[in-house]
Parts: C-alpha cells; structure tokens; sequence
C-alpha cells in the first residue's frame, strides 16, 4: 500500500503485529536508544514512544529493525522499483523482454515530484528545544536527528529536479550552538550538500536548507540510497513509496508535504562551529570537529507528527537495513558501475567502509599461469568510484575458481582468499590516501591508507585448525586462538607507539622459521577470545582498528623494486591505538534503569518480542 504519512506506516506495522507502544514516559537522554538497542538485538518491532520526557510529540524508531520487516514496508513497489533500476542498467532488456519491462517507464514518469498549494506540514510550528532531545551515547555532545532528510538546491536554481536530498547528521543542541537558534550539519565539501557549498560561496545568494524528519518510510530511504545517474532522490522516493513526492515553497525554502517536521534556514557560507562527538555506525565515537552551521527560521510540524530516529553504533543496527535493501535494489547496476565485477559487499558487521569484497573477472592472458591481472584493474576502479573509494581493506578474487564463490558468505570468502593469497605477491597498498572521515586508525583525520589483496587461481595451501606442536610465542604474548581456518588471533602487549614497531618485529622474528604453512594470517590483538568468540567480533575489531600502511606486518618479509611482500604469514596489528577514538560504551546508570523496565513486573517487560 502507498502511505501518505509515517503515522498510517507505524498503524499498518500495528495492525501486523509488528509495532507495539510504549506508554510510560521515557527520557531521550540515552533511556530511549537503549531501550531500541536492546529490542533490536532481540529482532523486535518496531517502537512508538507514545510520551517523551520534554517533548509534546511521540517518537518512532526501530521501524526498519529487520529486513523482513523492511521489506514489508514496501512490498507492493519494490518489485516496480527493481524493474526500473534493471532498465536503468541495461535499456536493451525493454526489448528482449517487453512484457516485464513495459510498465517501467511509466512507473518512473508518474512517480515525479508534485508541487501543491497546502500540505499537512503548514499545521503549525515549533521551535528546536520542544522536538524530542534523543541522545544515544554517554559521550555525544548533544541531541542530534538520527534519519534527516536533507534538501538543498544549487544557486540560482527553483528546479526541484537540481536539488540534492541526502541523509546529513544534525546536531540540534549542545556544544556552542545558540539553542533554537543554530543546528550542526555534518557533511563534506566534496559530496551532494557540499558541492552545492561550494557553489554557494562563489555566490551572492544565501544558502538555504530544509531539513525533513518523518513522513513515508521511503523518503528517509531515497535520501540514503546511491542513486542511478539521471534519477533523482524525490522521484525515487515517489517511486518505492507507491506516491508522488509533494512539496511546497514558503520563504524561499522547499518543504516536504509529508513530513512530520521541517526545519528551514540559511547555512551559513564561511562560519564553521564543532560539532560532535557523536557515536557513529563504526561503533566508535567520531570526535568534534568543525562543521557547517544552519541557521534556523522555522520548525514546521504536521498534525499528530511523529519523531522518526534510529540509533546508530557497532553494526549490525537498524540501518544495516538501509545496506540490505540496498543491495536488493541496485545489484543489477553493480557490471554497470565497475564493469567487470561480478559481485561487490561492503561488510556491514565492519562498519561497511573498512572492508570491502569483491568477485571480478579474470580474462586476461588466458594461455599461461592464472594470477591477478585485470582484477588490478578493477580493484582501481572501486577505489576511484563514490562510496566504495572509501574503502580501506578491498579482497578481491576472481570469478570461476570454484563455483558458488559469494561476497556475503563472509567465513567462506575469507577461506576462498586465504587458500589461495600469495603474501608475496598478491598486496597492494595506496599510502598516505584518503579514509573515512569517521576512521580515526589512520595518521590524521581522514588521512590513512588502502590495501587491496587480489588472488585468483588454485588453491595453495589447506588450511589450519590447529598449531604444531613446538609453536611457541615470544615473551609478552599469549593464548593463540583460531578465529576460523587458517586465522589465528595473538594477544600481545599494550600498543605504545609506531616506533620501530618493536612489538610485531619481536613476534614476527620468532615466528620464522616456524611451520605455520596453513596459518597465513596472524591478527595482533588485546583480546584473543573476543575475536574468536564471533565472525563478526573478527572483521569489526580486525579492520576498524589497523591502517595498513602501519599496521600490516609479515614473518620473512621483503621489498622488491619498492613492492612489499612476505614470505610467511601477514600479520594484522588491530590492537586499540592511543590516536583511535572511544569505543561505545552504554551508561552503567542508564542500563541499569532499563535493567528495571525490562525485569519482571517492570513497565516494558513484555516489549522484547
């Protein structure tokens, strides 16, 4: 069904049985979001906060908690919506297969943008301190909007087709902002808003912003979702949600008809305030720093408005929804995008930008010995390319190997690779490069390096499970544990410092010689059980916390004509470093409150589902 507002979304989750209230006053400084982590953990529903302490307005997240239940929510478009996209990355099949592609143009065309005169949005207006104040972490600097839609047009421009809709963290409260007055935006210069900036600044005109919250599930959707080139955001949104997008124009801003709230203003061109910190879908804080200022001119809300917010930490959360409808929606454009590659995964469990996997096609020199040769290529091409070019670890093998080879069977890629990598070979780093902006492993704030490991051919080696006889480990580490075939997890010392890398060139030193033949890869860690105990404890910790270019060691390694290799294992480095930011870390207070509303005969015992 096509909903025309959040509220007639959260009745249909009801009326399912997949939504449930919660009637007691909950406090959104941190209560609200444990509550939320706690119920997604326990794959619940979806959460209505029906009273928030501060706030006139209910509050509404967990709503795309599963990918059941994210499917659910668009299960009347989504098979149009996937046609589109297939037409969009191969325009021939309209005519191999006119049946199931004539409806595709047409679903597109009656999806665009529609202005109007009046729209549930005019109901009324608020200011800042009277919306739901939602913090979700002890150390974040104040409240921030969690799934903010973000609409800007370039200068001079009234085409609503121009406009850039994007999902920008705010920062309602706290830090030097005047309250009601100034909100944070959180965006970089080289992306959707920021180029817009850019333009602006060359500009007599000012920079006007609205920022949307709530309204139908798939407005929050499009502002995430990478869009195919030559679709817009709005018209997307119309799309997946079954209903043209509306909108109107009030004092030089566009509103969103359908929105729950629209906040509008002037982004200030050349005055910057810190915003942050804030726990980010890295599971670590990402740090204050100095960003973009709005500010404020109206709040506008629609009757009986619902806050629309999510909770964002150590993956998998909510938004891994995001990732996985995603994936559903744009697979067929993946050749399109990087020709040649077969498959592509940006680990959620990761963070999604530290680890990156791929399956691309190996063609070149089919006569002699089968190793990475066009699949360099494609790695290139990922690392060049949007989101993907944030990419700090990129595996890659080659289609035909063995069958059934699948980017998101995460254990039996890693074993696929570990198989068949050649440490002297097969490692090829970009150093002193751009990361993440949100990745503190690196050498400075999104400053870092890049790693791609491409393998391709048969398999080398068999894999270990367990350690010969006579292994042993040099003074200052202890208790091996293998994390999966061929992954063996060593706790060392406390890192102190890059110097000389002392404490990896002592294990590596010891370890030659030793028959390690089916472990090729070490991970240096704090905490060897933690990551044995799950695969993803393994990829989070593994690559959130090392930069390759520092923290990528190997036992007999080499440099050849300025190429590095090993001849033993690789050894990770993903011990927590002085320079990484915190770890998320709930309040003890806080969960011990929730403690109570959980326990027997507390208020929402019966919520976990």
């Amino acid at each position: 069904m096509a909903y025309p507002s959040l509220k007639v979304a959260a009745l249909d989750l009801e009326r399912h049985g997949k939504l449930i209230r919660i009637s007691t006053e909950v406090d959104p400084n941190l209560e609200m979001a444990e509550i939320h982590r706690r119920v997604f953990e326990a794959g619940g529903p979806a959460l209505l906060f029906e009273r928030v302490k501060g706030s006139p307005f209910p509050a509404l997240s967990n709503l795309y908690g599963t990918f059941e239940r994210t499917e659910f929510l668009f299960r009347h478009t989504l098979e149009r919506v996937s046609k589109v996209i297939e037409l969009k990355a191969d325009p021939a099949n309209l005519m191999k297969r006119p049946t199931r592609y004539l409806s595709a143009p047409f679903t597109a065309l009656s999806a665009l943008p529609m202005r109007v005169r009046s729209a549930p949005i005019l109901y009324g207006t608020t200011t800042i301190d009277q919306l739901p104040q939602v913090k979700s972490w002890p150390m974040d600097g104040g409240a921030f909007v969690t799934l903010p839609q973000v609409l800007t047009l370039p200068p001079g421009s009234r085409n609503i087709m121009q406009s850039n809709l994007g999902m920008y963290r705010i920062q309602l409260s706290g830090n030097e902002y005047e309250l009601n007055r100034e909100v944070g935006l959180h965006y970089q210069l080289h992306r959707g808003i920021g180029i817009h900036h850019t333009e602006y600044n060359k500009s007599e005109e000012p920079f006007r912003c609205s920022i949307f919250i709530g309204g139908p599930p798939s407005h929050a959707f499009s502002a995430i979702m990478p869009m195919p080139e030559g679709l817009s955001e709005l018209t997307f949104a119309g799309m997946l949600g079954g209903r043209r997008f509306r909108y109107l124009r009030r004092d030089g801003h566009i509103l969103s008809g359908d929105a729950d709230f629209v906040i509008t203003g002037i982004i200030r061109k050349d005055i910057k305030k810190p915003e942050g910190p804030f726990g980010d879908h890295l599971g670590y804080y990402s740090l204050a720093h100095d960003f973009p200022v709005m500010e404020v001119e109206k709040v506008y809300y629609r009757k009986d408005a619902i806050w629309h917010f999510t909770v964002v930490g150590r993956p998998p959360a909510e938004d891994s929804s995001f990732g996985y409808l995603i994936h559903k929606v744009v697979e067929l454009l993946t050749p399109q995008e990087f020709p040649g590659i077969v498959e592509i995964n940006a680990v959620d469990a990761a963070g999604v930008h530290p680890l990156l996997l791929a399956i691309g096609s190996e063609r070149y020199m089919p006569f002699r010995e089968r190793k990475p040769e066009e699949i360099l290529t494609q790695a290139n091409r990922i690392l060049g390319s949007g989101q993907t070019s944030l990419a700090k670890f990129l595996f890659i093998a080659a289609q035909g190997d063995v069958p059934g080879l699948n980017t998101h069977d995460i254990a039996g890629f890693f074993q696929h690779i570990l198989q068949r990598v050649d440490w002297r070979r097969d490692l090829h780093f970009h150093t002193r490069t751009t990361i993440d902006t949100l990745d503190y492993s690196g050498t400075g704030w999104n400053e870092g390096s890049k790693v791609v490991v491409a393998c391709c051919g048969p398999a080398r080696r068999e894999l270990a499970t367990t350690l010969p006889s006579d292994f042993s480990l040099p003074v200052g580490f202890s208790n091996p544990c293998f994390v999966m075939p061929g992954v063996l997890a060593v706790e060392g010392p406390a890192f102190s410092s890059y110097t000389a890398y002392a404490d990896c060139t002592t294990l590596t030193e010891h370890l030659r010689g030793a028959d390690l033949a089916g472990v090729p890869l070490i991970v240096l860690t704090e905490d060897s059980d933690f990551l044995a105990a799950a695969l993803n404890n393994f990829v989070w910790a593994t690559f959130t916390r090392a930069n390759p270019s520092h923290d990528l060691h190997g036992v007999d390694s080499f440099v050849e004509h300025k190429h590095w290799g090993c001849r033993g294992p690789l050894l990770i480095d993903a011990r927590v470093k002085p320079h990484h930011a915190p770890p998320l870390i709930p309040d003890p207070e806080v969960t011990k409150r929730v403690d109570a509303l959980f326990a027997k005969g507390g208020a929402l015992a019966e919520v976990k589902g």
